[in-house]
């Protein structure tokens, strides 16, 4: 009798490791409108080394896979002879994915409405022709990635990211490459999966009460949330900080994605404003504010300079000692 009122939970059955998806591929082929690097563009998509959801192979070749709104999809993107792009893609998504290559791609971006005032950035943009913002068009799949690394060290988030995906998200469709290693590629969890994964399993992976609850509120409004990104700048940093526990920092690393936002800031983070002051300015203590004032010169464009001046490796050198990882899951 002691057990007939314990209370129930719902738990969500753990997924198989991908078997393969034998199914023709959908292709198509296309012309960048200028210099195009795939992988700088398609870099900020990656969420750690072993990323579920994201492989860039030693043949230039990269894999996404991704939950669209006909369904998960897999893409895989190459360079083709004569400058195009090819992109092959399986699943239920895969039409999806391919109508929307070349926004991925960065063909919606600007790069020329960029002016560089300053030399750093101007000798860093003239070394990387290749680099164009890339846009999702998708905005849950970065937002939850985003939470998960608030206030943590990126070695926590990428790990809670992948047993998160790995237990919970969908084995991709198409093939299985042995460069993906045993767990293959994954499809992340769909709402209603996120919103039934129990509590210790977010303990187990390392993901504290603040962090789950936010993601919680976030995947409830799903689709309100994935609005956001046909919404200009301001009115999407609004949608998204609606959501109690998703504040600027976390909402300028989601458009910065899936909107493409060239003027996407991030503001709150811990290393950025030293970085930005450093290569600016010679001064590797700078605040939010400072920084701020230091991208006026580039406003509408501020995260692409922030990105210019990470890629110029100009940044200042380590005095403190790194931040210490915490292992909630062993508590």
């Amino acid at each position: 009798m002691a057990g007939r009122f314990a209370p129930r939970t719902t738990a969500v059955p753990r997924q198989r490791p991908a078997v393969g998806d034998t199914s023709a591929a959908l292709t198509r082929l296309w012309t960048p409108p200028g210099p195009l690097d795939l992988r700088l563009v398609l870099g900020p998509l990656r969420r750690g080394p072993a990323d579920p959801a994201y492989r860039a192979l030693p043949d230039g070749t990269f894999w996404r896979a991704t939950r669209t709104p006909a369904g998960p999809g897999t893409l895989r993107i190459s360079a083709a002879p004569g400058g195009r792009i090819a992109g092959a893609a399986w699943g239920p998504g895969a039409q999806w994915m391919l109508d929307r290559l070349p926004a991925l791609l960065g063909a919606d971006d600007d790069p020329d409405a960029f002016r560089p005032r300053h030399r750093l950035i101007a000798t860093t943009r003239h070394r990387r022709p290749g680099l164009r913002l890339l846009r999702t068009g998708l905005v849950m799949e970065s937002l939850i990635p985003s939470i998960l690394e608030q206030k943590v060290t990126t070695d926590e988030a990428y790990r809670a990211w992948r047993l998160l995906l790995r237990t919970y998200g969908t084995p991709a469709p198409g093939p299985v490459d042995p460069l993906f290693g045993r767990y293959g590629l994954h499809v992340m969890p769909d709402a209603r999966t996120w919103s039934l994964i129990p509590s210790w399993e977010w303990h187990r992976a390392g993901v504290d009460a603040k962090r789950s609850a936010t993601i919680l509120r976030a995947v409830r409004v799903a689709r309100r949330m994935e609005e956001a990104a046909a919404m200009e700048l301001p009115e999407a940093m609004a949608r998204l900080q609606v959501i109690p526990g998703i504040g600027p920092w976390t909402a300028a690393e989601t458009l910065q994605r899936s909107n493409g936002a060239a003027d996407a800031v991030t503001v709150g983070d811990l290393h950025l404003p030293g970085i930005v002051g450093h290569a600016l300015a010679g001064h590797r203590n700078a605040d939010d504010a400072e920084m701020l004032e230091l991208l006026a010169p580039y406003a509408g464009q501020r995260h692409r300079a922030t990105r210019l001046i990470m890629l110029s490796g100009h940044t200042p050198p380590r005095r403190a000692p790194r931040f210490s990882p915490r292992d909630i899951a062993s508590l």
